[in-house]
């Protein structure tokens, strides 16, 4: 089993993506060649006119996750080679991060790399970058190759959502990704990969915040218009930064309903990425939800967006605070290891974070 982890650099999910998953049935037109006024051949009867055509099958969110799990399953005839079949049977589970990143996207890669450094084959990397970002990373990175066919994203936008989606539906493809991460370029690890990849795999929940709030930047930015479909007492905000399973990932790109409502009527003042997989989730899977993120962000201070974190902030203590100063429920049990990532760590943070935390998170 693999984790996925994913990183977008901002781009848009277009509405047509998975047309090649549903292909309409193909449509024979006649054309009369007949020129008027000439006298035409003796023809045979014409025979009996065919039935009427069905329906074309309405496009349903059911066809979509078939196809991405037959494209990731491997067809049972393929494997005759005794070596090649008890390999694949071998695989176990990964974990994928899925990462979203703007132009300073390779601040923090160096942390990282130690992170992910003696893992290979237990996690998987997908990154979403702007379309003109030209940094390419060394051959010996792990993120080198790993950008998928990325869109334009803009901060509030809904095209952030369809960028979470793309990068969902590359991760699908490998059968091995059971956990999907979405991850930033100013996010860092709080543990390291051992305890990261137990957690993850280990979990009977997903992990996807939803919270009902009242006011303006709640409940305010509901938009009637989403009625029936989607009512007022439904409407949930959370955080973008979720860690979900693959039957869930699977949920998520396979929908019509939410997205094209989202897409139609949250715009302005309404923020897709705080609301869309909040209430989708909550509404449809609350059930397997745990109602809460695993990416610790600062929202303590007044604006916009969360805090950010230079130089001076990063200190032993600070990030002791961070992996153990938090009680929660993890699978029916109480515990303190509640956050595994932290967000907006600033490029100027780097060195300090490369000098406590191999110690301090054991990451060597």
């Amino acid at each position: 089993m693999s984790i996925a982890i994913g990183a977008t650099l901002l781009n848009s999910f277009p509405n047509n993506y998975f047309s090649s998953f549903l292909k309409p049935p193909r449509t024979t037109i006649s054309i009369n060649t007949t020129t008027p006024g000439w006298p035409s051949s003796p023809q045979p009867p014409s025979p009996r006119p065919p039935p009427p055509s069905p329906p074309p099958p309405t496009l349903t969110t059911k066809p979509i996750k078939d196809r991405i799990e037959a494209a990731a399953a491997t067809d049972v005839q393929k494997y005759v080679d005794d070596e090649e079949l008890l390999w694949r049977a071998s695989m176990v589970p990964k974990i994928s991060c899925i990462h979203v990143l703007n132009e300073r996207a390779a601040a923090l890669a160096p942390l990282w790399e130690k992170f992910f450094h003696g893992h290979e084959g237990l996690y998987s990397i997908y990154v979403h970058s702007l379309p003109s970002y030209n940094q390419s990373f060394p051959k010996n990175s792990v993120f080198f190759g790993r950008r998928i066919p990325s869109k334009e994203v803009r901060w509030g936008m809904f095209n952030m959502v369809e960028a979470e989606r793309r990068l969902l539906a590359n991760a699908l493809l490998d059968y091995s990704n059971q956990r999907f991460v979405l991850l930033s370029e100013s996010c860092i690890p709080l543990f390291n990969f051992s305890t990261v990849y137990s957690y993850l795999i280990n979990s009977t929940k997903t992990f996807v915040e939803a919270y009902d709030l009242p006011g303006p930047v709640g409940r305010g930015r509901y938009s009637p218009q989403m009625r029936p479909h989607i009512k007022l007492s439904q409407w949930r905000k959370g955080s973008q930064w979720f860690e979900m399973d693959r039957n869930l990932a699977l949920e998520v790109i396979s929908d019509r309903k939410y997205a094209e409502l989202f897409k139609r009527y949250c715009k302005n003042s309404c923020y897709g990425d705080e609301h869309y997989l909040p209430t989708f989730v909550s509404t449809e899977f609350w059930e397997r939800n745990s109602n809460r993120s695993l990416t610790w962000v600062d929202w303590s201070r007044s604006g916009p967006h969360p805090g950010m974190y230079h130089r001076p902030w990063v200190t032993v203590e600070f990030l002791q605070r961070l992996r153990n100063n938090h009680t929660c429920e993890y699978n029916g049990e109480g515990g303190n290891i509640c956050f595994l990532f932290a967000r907006k760590f600033s490029p100027d943070s780097l060195d300090r974070l490369l000098r406590f935390a191999p110690k301090l998170m054991r990451l060597n």
